[in-house]
């Protein structure tokens, strides 16, 4: 196996993935290395890319003009980072920023979109992989805000 394929077999969102989708994502896969405090992506950028962490962690965060970011959420190794290249217009929901040196591998979303057209059975996998993904984030958000506005 080369080295991007068994890192991504090693990861778990990719945990049971059939050997020949694997070799389809890995050609839409790259190295990423993000340095403490670089930001992964900025709300309303183009979503071009998600993210598998190897190593480190990031914060995901919500900002309001002349405020603080809030961070709803950290991530670390193992985890998945990324959901909006899934669903048009294809643009970030919100910051992440590395916490720490973070490794990651990047997923190109128009490779993989592409692949996932022409192969409706990847497409199908990356959506019951993803789909768990958003519902444990807007769970935690759920958490946070009951967190903020639930002490009266």
């Amino acid at each position: 196996m080369e080295g991007l394929e068994r890192i991504l077999a090693g990861h778990p969102f990719f945990a049971g993935f059939e050997a020949g989708h694997l070799r389809l994502v890995q050609g839409c896969a790259r190295n990423c290395r993000f340095d403490e405090g670089q930001y992964l992506f900025h709300e309303g950028e183009p979503a071009e890319e998600f993210f598998l962490l190897r190593h480190g962690r990031v914060a995901l965060e919500i900002v309001e003009p002349g405020r603080k970011p809030v961070v709803f959420e950290t991530l670390g190794e193992g985890e998945t980072v990324g959901a909006s290249w899934l669903v048009p217009p294809y643009r970030w929901l919100f910051d992440v920023r590395a916490m720490e040196l973070t490794r990651a591998i990047g997923i190109d979303a128009a490779c993989l979109r592409g692949k996932c057209e022409s192969d409706h059975h990847l497409g199908y996998e990356m959506m019951k992989r993803f789909l768990p993904i958003l519902t444990q984030r807007l769970h935690a958000t759920r958490l946070q805000i009951l967190d903020v506005y639930g002490k009266r």
